[in-house]
């Protein structure tokens, strides 16, 4: 496994880490995107205030907790009290696109993930990007070639990081976050997807 750990105290650091490379722009990292205490202050809002939602799934023969928390919202309906336009701006300066949505994962704590998965393409304009940003405890996002290489790329989302995912990259990579051990405080993923229409 290939780790990525961006020092974003470095000067000398690039302004973008490209992760991945194909002609859609790939997968993109900006560490530092947002200044701490601009971060520390949307997550402590949309922790409090965002429309949380419990979910369960149907898996094999039984039903299934989803493990985290999820909420969604309309571009064109964003309510006042929360920083979504904020955020959606500071989207767009690095990875333009017609965003249409704003979902949200809250992992309260370790236990909490997401499998390694690509985003499922009929769910998504075509060459339009998925952008997210982190907010909270940094979590390890892993990374992996679907072509049957083993290696596998882990990149620790830092608070106030920005993650773009062309849409070509669905089909030839996937991305999860795996359950830890360590003591792991909560992290807010925004999600920023264009859907077809």
């Amino acid at each position: 496994m290939r780790a990525l750990t961006a020092l974003t105290d470095d000067l000398f650091a690039p302004a973008m880490h490209q992760l991945v490379h194909d002609d859609q722009g790939g997968i993109r990292y900006w560490p530092g995107a947002i200044d701490a205490e601009t971060a520390q202050r949307w997550f402590d809002l949309l922790h409090a205030r965002a429309a949380w939602t419990h979910l369960q799934r149907p898996m094999y023969d039984r039903i299934v907790d989803v493990p985290r928390l999820l909420a969604n919202y309309a571009v064109e309906a964003l309510p006042a009290d929360l920083p979504l336009a904020s955020l959606l701006a500071c989207v767009q300066a690095r990875a333009p696109a017609p965003y249409s949505r704003i979902g949200m994962n809250l992992y309260r704590d370790g236990h909490d993930s997401v499998a390694m998965h690509g985003d499922k393409l009929h769910t998504l304009a075509a060459g339009h990007p998925i952008t997210l940003v982190s907010l909270g405890a940094p979590r390890r996002m892993l990374i992996r070639a679907r072509d049957g290489a083993r290696e596998t790329l882990a990149v620790d989302l830092e608070p106030g990081s920005v993650l773009s995912m062309s849409h070509a990259s669905q089909s030839t990579h996937e991305h999860g976050i795996p359950k830890t051990r360590r003591d792991q405080g909560p992290r807010i993923s925004v999600v920023f997807r264009l859907r077809p229409a």
